[in-house]
């Protein structure tokens, strides 16, 4: 890295190749990684997460830096580019591998991920969404997905692409989030 205080955040919004490929293209992001985070055991292979025996979700872990992108608008970001309200499913994506998650690395991080989810589930109400389900807590493990998953909308691994993971027609007023404890 280039010397630079980073910060790193884990968030899961369905497939992790759509969120790698959003969050890769946002100014301030150093890296972006896919992976396995919220399940147990440990290494777990993409066949058993899809199989849904080790309970993780596939997330991305995405380090920047927060002088260019702050965590609050890292998820104004997130919260913008998929459903949140639907458990365990994006579009055709289902399974508890798809489930929205915010998995944070820092007390701040958790103030701030709870303070945007209630700022934004006003939002969801107003355009007629259910509750948002966004499990929100501390990150106990990363696993890297395996290498053929990292990078996979690259055009060189998938010149056609596969996601469609864009804007959800809500803006999560992040803004307005209270972070006071």
């Amino acid at each position: 890295m280039d010397g630079k205080t980073h910060e790193t955040a884990v968030l899961g919004g369905g497939c992790f190749w759509c969120l790698d490929a959003v969050f890769r293209e946002l100014e301030g992001v150093v890296s972006v990684e896919s992976g396995y985070a919220g399940g147990a055991g440990a290494r777990p292979t993409y066949e058993e997460v899809c199989g849904g025996r080790t309970g993780h979700a596939e997330v991305v872990r995405v380090v920047f830096d927060p002088s260019v992108l702050s965590f609050r608008d890292l998820l104004g970001v997130f919260f913008s580019i998929h459903d949140p309200t639907t458990k365990d499913r994006q579009g055709h994506d289902v399974g508890t591998q798809y489930r929205s998650a915010i998995y944070t690395t820092t007390d701040d991080q958790l103030r701030i991920a709870n303070a945007s989810r209630e700022a934004f589930q006003p939002v969801v109400t107003k355009a007629r969404h259910g509750e948002i389900t966004t499990e929100i807590k501390p990150l106990t493990h990363f696993f890297y997905a395996e290498d053929y998953h990292q990078q996979y909308l690259s055009t060189d691994k998938n010149p056609n692409g596969y996601c469609n993971h864009g804007p959800n027609g809500m803006t999560c007023p992040i803004g307005v989030a209270k972070t006071d404890a």
